[in-house]
C-alpha cells in the first residue's frame, strides 16, 4: 500500500480535496439537504479513487519518458518498485470503485462518471498533443467542487461552477510553474508544455494571468450567496499564496519550485476551505 501511495503521490490530494469539501458543504448550507455521513464518505471515496486512477495511469503512460528524465527517473515504475502491469491494474480497480461509488450516490453522478474518468485519464495523453495539457489537468481537478455539489443535490449551480473554474485556473497556473523544471527536456523530446513552447518568461506570465482569474473566481460567489468576514479572510490568504509563489520563482531561479508547488498551494487550498467552513458555521 505504501508503494501505491507513493505511485499516486497521495499527499497531493491536498490540492483538490479541500474544494470538494467546499462543494459538499455549500450544497448543504444553501439547500434543504441535510448532512449524511454515508454520502460524505462516498464523495471522499470518489475523490480518492478518481485521483488515484489519474495519477497511476499518468505514471503508467509516462514510464518510458520518466526513465529518460533525470528528475523523474527515481519514480516508482522506472525505478522498478512497481511494475507497469501493476500500475495499470491499480488504475482499472480505482476506476471501477469510482463508478460503483457514483452508483450509490445518485443517478446524475453515475451518468456523468464516464465523462469524469475520460477527462482525468485523457490528461496523460495531452503532453504529446498540445501545450493545453495544463488546462486539461486543471479541468480534471476542477470537477471536484462541482461533483461534490452534484453528489448532494443531483443538479448544477453557478457557485460550485465558479469554484470549479477557480480550481481549473489555479491548477493550470501552478502546473505551468512546475513544468519549468522540464523545459529543456520537453523541447528535446518533442513534448508539449507551455514552457517548452513559449519559453520560461512567457510561461510565467501566462501562469500569472491564470492565477488572477482564479482569484476572481473565488471572489465571485460573494454576489451569489451570503458571506461573512471569515470568507473574506480566506479569499485574502488565497490571493496572498498565489502572489507568494510567483515572487519566489523566476525563469533563472527554479530552486524554490517545490516550495511554490507544494507548500504555497497546499496552504492556499486548505486555509481557504477552513475559512469557508468557519464562515458557514458562524
Amino acid at each position: 500500500m505504501k508503494k501505491y501511495m507513493s505511485l499516486v503521490l497521495f499527499a497531493h490530494s491536498i490540492f483538490a480535496l479541500p474544494f470538494a469539501i467546499i462543494g459538499f458543504f455549500l450544497a448543504i448550507h444553501t439547500t434543504n439537504y441535510g448532512f449524511e455521513w454515508k454520502l460524505f464518505l462516498l464523495m471522499l471515496l470518489c475523490m480518492v479513487t478518481a485521483r488515484n486512477a489519474a495519477m497511476a495511469f499518468n505514471r503508467y503512460l509516462d514510464r518510458d519518458i520518466d526513465a529518460l528524465n533525470p528528475r523523474t527517473a527515481v519514480r516508482d515504475i522506472p525505478a522498478g518498485r512497481i511494475a507497469p502491469k501493476q500500475a495499470l491494474t491499480f488504475t482499472i480497480i480505482n476506476c471501477l470503485v469510482f463508478m460503483i461509488a457514483c452508483y450509490f450516490i445518485n443517478p446524475m453522478c453515475l451518468m456523468l462518471s464516464p465523462v469524469a474518468l475520460f477527462v482525468i485519464l485523457f490528461y496523460s495523453y495531452m503532453k504529446r498533443i498540445s501545450p493545453l495539457c495544463h488546462i486539461v489537468l486543471g479541468i480534471g481537478l476542477g470537477l471536484a467542487p462541482v461533483g461534490a455539489y452534484l453528489a448532494v443535490t443531483g443538479h448544477f449551480h453557478i457557485v460550485p461552477i465558479f469554484y470549479g473554474l477557480a480550481v481549473l485556473t489555479w491548477v493550470s497556473g501552478f502546473d505551468i510553474i512546475y513544468a519549468l523544471q522540464d523545459e529543456e527536456f520537453d523541447k528535446e523530446h518533442g513534448l508539449n508544455s507551455i514552457p517548452a513552447n513559449f519559453g520560461g518568461k512567457t510561461a510565467l506570465r501566462i501562469s500569472e494571468v491564470l492565477h488572477i482569474f482564479s482569484f476572481i473566481f473565488v471572489l465571485l460567489p460573494i454576489w451569489f450567496m451570503p458571506t461573512g468576514i471569515f470568507y473574506y479572510i480566506g479569499v485574502a490568504i488565497y490571493g496572498m499564496m498565489l502572489i507568494y509563489q510567483h515572487r519566489i520563482v523566476s525563469p533563472t531561479d527554479l530552486s524554490r519550485v517545490d516550495r511554490a508547488f507544494m507548500t504555497a498551494n497546499g496552504i492556499a487550498s486548505v486555509v481557504f476551505a477552513v475559512f469557508y467552513l468557519l464562515d458557514i458555521l458562524f
